[in-house]
């Protein structure tokens, strides 16, 4: 494989393995805060038990997050130093703001909180976990802003070959950059809820305090009900932004070819790429894809031939990771409503069936935010910085595919290595009960 090749199955490496523990930094952070609100304002020492105890998972997620992230920089400089001489100025800009803002506000208060328990009062204690809470979300989007303006680039000059910034404001109120803040945002919330769900289900089976998984479960189906609806709703959002912004990328999540009107859409299909069309195509909805990509039956959506063949992205595995990644919402979706009717009617730990469904449900989450990342980035190829910069040039001259292969090697067994030590942390504590952490 060449430099560009294996530079990008670094990145990819490295940028999933991360965005394992981004989700529920996001989403969990927000359910501590309301836990020991609640805490605070009612005095219920259970609260303060849950609060604890998820608290300690939340510490395991966020340090290897942390260490996981800080290579993403150096891979910039590193593999891709083209593309930040060419746009370093734009996109160097929200990511400063991260670093320098976000991240040190996140870290400061997560300190706090940590060695602050019976030092400050309850009410700067529950400040501080809300602040990290606000500063984990605030990192995530800013980050998104940088990767949003790839997407959907604006507000610059092209001067001496290099992307200038002429309207900040452009770069800040980048809608894709906002749909993609909120729809991972959904996204953390709904992996967090099944995180919570999944944990309480395993201390249910076995009969350990009920009471307090019971209502760490109830909390969590609130969430994920709310967080894989909106998910749903944002992602219909982002779905009609792509249709008029990257109109290839639509064409390959649904491997449609041949540019019509009323197009339909396609439940089973498997892509042709070689023969420019579909080797397979069942169960036909008529004008469904324009319904879908434009919410009007007679639009005409454009097919893969209509562009070149060096400005398609790979069919294959943006359509299939797109078809998993809805359907896998649609199940999470279904199984939020599920948790959240049976946890208010019917007493959890009487149904095992029920508890065994989410306790083997935990994966599915992490599953479909991978291929949602999948979907946006492979499937925006063969641009870096889409319709302007392609991605191959974009790459490092300076590196050889040795020295990106011996880096490659180093980072997955590296991240193995953590990816062993995360499970078997989270593991050890989440067996623990409450009252065996707050001791």
């Amino acid at each position: 494989m060449d430099v560009v090749t294996l530079s990008r199955l670094q990145f990819a490496v490295t940028a999933m393995f991360h965005f394992i523990f981004v989700p529920l930094t996001m989403g969990l952070s927000l359910l501590l805060a309301y836990w020991e609100t609640r805490y605070v304002r009612t005095g219920d020492e259970t609260y303060l038990r849950m609060t604890k105890f998820w608290g300690n998972l939340f510490l395991i997620n966020f340090a290897l997050g942390v260490v996981t992230g800080i290579t993403k920089e150096f891979e910039f400089g590193m593999n891709w130093a083209r593309y930040s001489r060419f746009a370093g100025d734009i996109f160097g800009a929200p990511l400063a703001i991260e670093a320098a803002g976000a991240f040190f506000l996140e870290s400061t208060f997560i300190g706090l909180w940590v060695f602050g328990w019976n030092k400050v009062s309850k009410k700067t204690h529950a400040l501080a976990i809300w602040l990290v809470a606000g500063a984990s979300n605030l990192s995530a989007f800013l980050i998104l802003l940088a990767n949003g303006w790839m997407q959907k680039p604006g507000g610059y000059i092209l001067r001496n070959g290099r992307a200038e910034l002429t309207d900040f404001g452009a770069l800040v109120f980048n809608r894709y950059g906002w749909l993609s803040f909120f729809h991972a945002l959904f996204a953390g919330c709904t992996l967090s809820a099944f995180f919570v769900m999944g944990v309480s289900a395993y201390h249910l089976l076995r009969k350990k305090n009920p009471d307090f998984f019971t209502r760490s479960f109830r909390t969590a189906a609130g969430l994920g009900l709310a967080g894989s609806f909106l998910l749903v709703v944002s992602g219909d959002q982002q779905g009609l932004l792509v249709t008029r912004t990257q109109p290839t990328k639509l064409a390959a999540l649904e491997s449609h070819w041949e540019t019509r009107r009323a197009a339909p859409f396609s439940l089973f299909a498997w892509p042709d790429s070689r023969g420019e069309k579909n080797a397979f195509e069942w169960l036909r909805i008529p004008s469904g894809l324009s319904l879908m990509a434009y919410h009007r039956a007679d639009a005409e959506v454009k097919g893969l031939r209509d562009f070149p063949r060096d400005e398609r992205p790979p069919v294959l595995p943006t359509f299939l990771s797109f078809r998993f990644m809805v359907g896998l919402g649609l199940i999470l979706v279904l199984l939020s409503f599920l948790g959240w009717l049976r946890s208010r009617r019917d007493r959890l730990d009487a149904r095992p069936a029920l508890l065994k469904l989410f306790l083997y449900a935990i994966p599915l989450p992490y599953i479909a935010v991978q291929l949602g990342w999948i979907v946006a980035e492979v499937g925006r190829q063969p641009w870096l910085v889409f319709g302007v910069l392609k991605t191959a040039d974009g790459v490092s001259n300076s590196i050889t595919p040795g020295m990106v292969t011996t880096a490659l090697a180093g980072f997955t067994v590296l991240y193995g290595l953590l990816a062993v030590v995360d499970v078997y942390l989270l593991a050890r504590f989440a067996r623990k009960g409450p009252a065996e952490v707050s001791r």
